[in-house]
């Protein structure tokens, strides 16, 4: 058992897993790196200097001056602006993946050989399978092919 287990993770299939999933990782840093860098700040200054990351309603009654405070004082609340930034990483994401798998289809599609012309035909008294140079069947010696 053990030894079909070493096979297993030595298999191709198991490390081009273990690499997407490293590279996946990686990947969705980088876009909500973007999303909370990049994209949402210019959109929080066109609202009117809205920090979307700093949006909150605090469930326990009391009034904080930020984020930090309210963590800080370890109070619950509804992160609305921390749940934009992530639907916006979704969103990225989910499209950037549909992107690329769809040019991997578009590459796979065009990796596959064309198919082969005819090399042979039918005979019309036997059907048999003759060479497409041939004036005589080799099999009923029709010579109407």
């Amino acid at each position: 058992m053990l030894e079909e287990f070493k096979k297993f993770l030595i298999k191709g299939n198991m490390i081009d897993m273990a690499v997407g999933f490293i590279f996946g990782a990686a990947f969705a840093t980088l876009v909500k790196s973007l999303v909370t860098n990049i994209i949402m700040p210019p959109v929080g200054l066109l609202m009117g200097r809205v920090d979307f990351s700093q949006l909150y309603i605090p469930l326990d009654g009391n009034s904080y001056d930020s984020m930090a405070a309210l963590d800080k004082a370890g109070a619950p609340a509804i992160k609305y602006g921390v749940f934009i930034n992530d639907a916006i990483s979704f969103l990225i994401l989910g499209f950037v993946m549909f992107m690329m798998i769809k040019a991997y289809t578009k590459l796979k599609h065009e990796e596959e050989p064309a198919p082969a012309e005819a090399t042979t035909k039918a005979c019309s008294d036997c059907a048999m399978e003759i060479p497409l140079a041939a004036h005589k069947c080799g099999y009923c010696g029709n010579t109407n092919v």
